[in-house]
């Protein structure tokens, strides 16, 4: 069988592996200046020989072809960018640059991608299809590097009739997997508000417009665009998480800023929000005397798995790991933009348990202590190869 195959393949290269992982750890690079980790990802398709294509600048598409190659064109995707945090380890893996950390996963979605396309390779003669494999960049930045991919033409010559990411999930044990079908993931945009009047002395208000106190009304008044605009069947969330203004006890601000993000599940309801937030913004703070520039940043759309497409691959999880193991992913708020991808192609983004409690790996995505258990590459790269030899939609 050929999942037996490729377990024993994935078993086989796991060492190999680990040390993959942990050279991209130690050598991280941000978002869109993925140079190195481009070069290496290219050197490594060329000594197994996987033609390749340079797309995005840095990313990275190859194509690797079975029997009978257009009868079924499945992509596979990672991404490879780090992010601007300090990490706290003692690994000998340990990042080299100083504020700069793989605390999302992404060193482990390449590896993982890159023992795929090892053992897909190696199996080429087993499994009809083409596999194209999709290294991208820039997924933690705005506009999101999935959004240039696509735009240079990754998911053309040829389309696929479907793609699969995975993500790292340091809530899921080692070993398991998680699938979901719809709506996983929220889209995710910026908000940028600045707030301006003339300022003035604090024991004076009456002669100036108080931007703090501006400010403060406009924060709490924004959250009845979600709580009495939005239907409360369908998820939405608006954070202000940044408040800038003053710098000291008895000044008024002339000026204070906010930033904040703002997050849904359906596109049409996004949009219209958009235009409910900026105009409580411009006619609240024109109302206390002030003026207001404001800049929503568009981001990633929501992911959506596609419901045939993750039927199937979960159908083949339970087969390669065990029915037990394979779990169904939790709605989150979160974002990501392998949605760019599902709402071109039929897509599937699932998760990679990477927890192991006894080892006090615990800590989650984004924080300079996360970490994982180096074992989820030998599930995640076979399941990768997996999926890209047998998955149909």
């Amino acid at each position: 069988m050929l999942s037996s195959t490729i377990k024993a393949l994935a078993k086989q290269y796991h060492a190999e592996f680990v040390e993959v992982r942990n050279h991209l750890h130690a050598h991280p690079e941000l978002s869109y200046v993925e140079f190195e980790t481009s070069k290496f990802i290219q050197q490594k398709l060329s000594e197994w020989n996987i033609p390749f294509e340079i797309k995005a600048t840095t990313g990275v598409v190859g194509i690797i072809e079975g029997k009978n190659p257009s009868s079924r064109i499945i992509a596979l995707r990672a991404d490879m960018d780090a992010l601007p945090i300090n990490e706290e380890s003692e690994a000998l893996y340990k990042s080299k640059h100083a504020g700069v950390m793989h605390a999302c996963g992404h060193d482990v979605h390449t590896t993982c991608l890159l023992g795929a396309a090892k053992i897909l390779k190696e199996t080429k003669d087993d499994w009809e299809g083409t596999v194209k494999l999709i290294f991208q960049p820039g997924e933690e930045k705005n506009p999101g590097g999935a959004s240039y991919m696509i735009k240079e033409g990754a998911l053309e010559d040829p389309k696929p009739h479907g793609i699969f990411g995975l993500h790292v999930h340091p809530g899921l044990p080692l070993g398991k997997l998680s699938f979901r079908k719809g709506r996983v993931m929220a889209s995710a945009d910026e908000i940028y508000i600045t707030i301006k009047s003339k300022g003035g002395h604090a024991a004076a208000p009456h002669l100036t417009s108080d931007t703090i106190l501006i400010a403060s009304h406009l924060i709490v008044s924004l959250q009845q665009i979600i709580s009495r605009n939005n239907n409360p069947t369908s998820p939405s969330v608006l954070s202000i998480c940044s408040i800038q203004g003053g710098h000291t006890t008895n000044v008024i601000p002339s000026e204070v800023k906010l930033m904040g993000t703002f997050r849904a599940m359906d596109e049409e309801w996004r949009y219209h929000a958009h235009e409910l937030i900026k105009k409580q913004t411009v006619e609240l703070v024109h109302a206390m005397g002030a003026e207001a520039d404001i800049h929503i940043d568009v981001g990633y759309p929501f992911v959506d798995n596609d419901p045939a497409l993750t039927e199937a691959g979960w159908q083949l999880a339970n087969d390669y790991l065990g029915k037990e193991n394979v779990e169904e992913t939790e709605l989150r708020m979160g974002a990501e933009d392998f949605g760019y991808y599902t709402h071109v192609v039929p897509g599937c983004f699932f998760r990679l348990g990477v927890r192991n409690e006894e080892k006090g790996i615990v800590h989650n995505v984004h924080t300079p202590k996360f970490d994982i258990d180096e074992g989820c590459i030998e599930t995640g790269m076979g399941m990768m190869a997996y999926l890209g030899a047998c998955a149909k939609v």
